[in-house]
């Protein structure tokens, strides 16, 4: 997997930056869902390939480095489950969040160059990357905010009902409904 620095990244670009009340761009969870998407992505050989392996084609013993049943038969089974992983993410944040994770997370594509690319107005490529990378976190289990507030509110399980004190219901749950001969 290739390596990069910190600079490259434009998730690590918008983790860094704060906006003016000095909240970062970026919370530390997003940033993790992001980079964990890009590792599957790295791990599954979705990055386009434009030069030959020459490494591989050595190894392989003949046959053209690079052809289609050559590639296929490469692939490893990490590389399978990164592929499914990759997409199944995706599939959880769905369509319209999925094209701006690939591309900036994924293709370190920068904000401003997707807005562009996509015909998107300035500055909104940064919101809808903020919903996705939310959106993945949670798809990752990585968000624990929302579980934590369910557990908080429900407490032990109660039943509730709109009787007063002590009133007993009649019929197929309360003690009247016996067939007693």
């Amino acid at each position: 997997m290739p390596t990069q620095s910190a600079r490259e990244s434009p998730l690590d670009w918008l983790y860094r930056r704060r906006d003016r009340s000095g909240i970062r761009l970026i919370s530390e969870t997003q940033l993790q869902a992001g980079e964990r998407l890009r590792i599957d992505f790295e791990i599954a050989q979705l990055r386009p390939r434009l030069t030959v392996d020459w490494g591989r084609a050595v190894e392989g013993g003949g046959g053209r480095a690079g052809s289609g049943a050559t590639a296929a038969l490469d692939i490893t089974d990490r590389a399978l489950a990164a592929r499914e992983r990759f997409g199944m993410a995706l599939q959880a944040v769905g369509p319209d969040l999925a094209n701006v994770l690939v591309d900036v997370c994924c293709h370190l594509k920068g904000l401003e160059q997707f807005e562009k690319a996509a015909g998107w107005p300035q500055r909104s490529a940064k919101i809808v990357l903020q919903m996705g990378l939310s959106a993945l976190a949670r798809h990752y289990g990585l968000d624990t905010r929302d579980r934590d507030d369910v557990r908080a509110r429900s407490g032990p399980a109660r039943v509730l009902h709109w009787g007063k004190e002590g009133y007993r219901p009649s019929g197929v749950f309360g003690p009247d409904d016996r067939d007693d001969p």
